[in-house]
């Protein structure tokens, strides 16, 4: 008998190993078979799901966007993340009002602008959060922690921390404003996600805030620059960036023809959001849907009694 309190934390973390290893020693078949029915169980998820995406893509989104609010929530609760859990209802709170004010008939004309201008915010916020904490995970591993006398693990908890942040809130935040960009675009009428829009559109309206582009004297109106499709519809770029590059939406606004990302971004800066919008839609999956996978696996293991 050992008293706990007498033990540094690394004598318990050691005492606590061997006794998991004393606990599973002499069942090395047992364990293969875990590991096969995980692997098998994994292979029939993803195919699973990508159907579900091809076929039913509004439903798959809607399910994973609900698991993406909800399972880290359980898990903060359980594990007393207060500072997460506040964060996680600010957010909440503000864009539950930002998703009001999209889905609102009629559409107010500064809603559109509004909603990109939040998500945008979040989206620049979560890649700042996602960029300092991958350094400081290097920075650790590489030892440059030692010489400006920061504890190793200090370093570690708070590059996971912020890239945990980053990748989380890119995540919700892109989710979050497809389903406004939808709501929005359908309600002003240039836009429908099946079938044909329900109005024409002229030659000095952007499809995306329903405003007129070029706005003469004493005229309500926004005025900034445009931006031209290949398909000669023409926006205002930051309608259309919003649109693009947060709305997750590669199609024109109006005519549905493909949109050139790479034309759009000319900045060799700015192509890294295509590449963190890729990591972050590769997350998605990993955060909503593996936690759900290795739930229907343990409940495999028990009912073969494999635990």
């Amino acid at each position: 008998q050992i008293s706990q309190t007498k033990l540094s934390a690394d004598d318990a973390w050691n005492l606590q190993q061997e006794r998991m290893y004393k606990m599973h020693r002499g069942h090395e078949s047992m364990h293969v078979e875990m590991i096969l029915i995980f692997l098998c169980a994994l292979v029939i998820a993803q195919i699973v799901l990508v159907q579900w995406r091809q076929r039913h893509g509004r439903s798959y989104n809607l399910v994973t966007l609900l698991q993406m609010w909800v399972v880290p929530l359980y898990f903060t609760i359980k594990l007393y993340w207060w500072r997460f859990l506040s964060m996680w209802g600010m957010f909440s709170v503000i864009t539950s009002y930002v998703l009001f004010r999209a889905t609102r008939k009629p559409l107010s004309g500064r809603t559109p602008r509004l909603v990109y201008k939040w998500f945008l915010l979040i989206y620049k916020l979560s890649y700042a959060f996602g960029v300092v904490g991958y350094l400081a995970i290097m920075f650790t591993m590489c030892g440059f922690n030692l010489f400006f006398k920061i504890k190793a693990r200090d370093s570690m908890d708070f590059g996971i921390v912020s890239l945990f942040y980053g990748l989380y809130y890119g995540v919700m935040g892109r989710d979050f404003a497809e389903i406004c960009s939808d709501y929005m675009a359908s309600t002003i009428g240039f836009y429908s996600i099946t079938g044909m829009p329900t109005r024409s559109l002229s030659g000095d309206i952007c499809a995306v805030c329903g405003q007129k582009i070029i706005v003469e004297l004493d005229e309500e109106g926004l005025i900034e620059n445009t931006y031209q499709l290949s398909c000669n519809h023409v926006f205002h770029e930051f309608c259309i960036r919003g649109w693009c590059i947060v709305g997750k939406k590669q199609t024109c606004p109006y005519c549905k023809e493909k949109v050139d990302l790479k034309r759009m971004i000319s900045n060799p800066w700015e192509r890294t959001h295509i590449l963190y919008g890729q990591i972050l839609d590769w997350l998605r999956y990993l955060v909503a849907w593996q936690p759900v996978v290795i739930g229907i696996v343990q409940g495999i293991n028990y009912s073969l009694g494999l635990e």
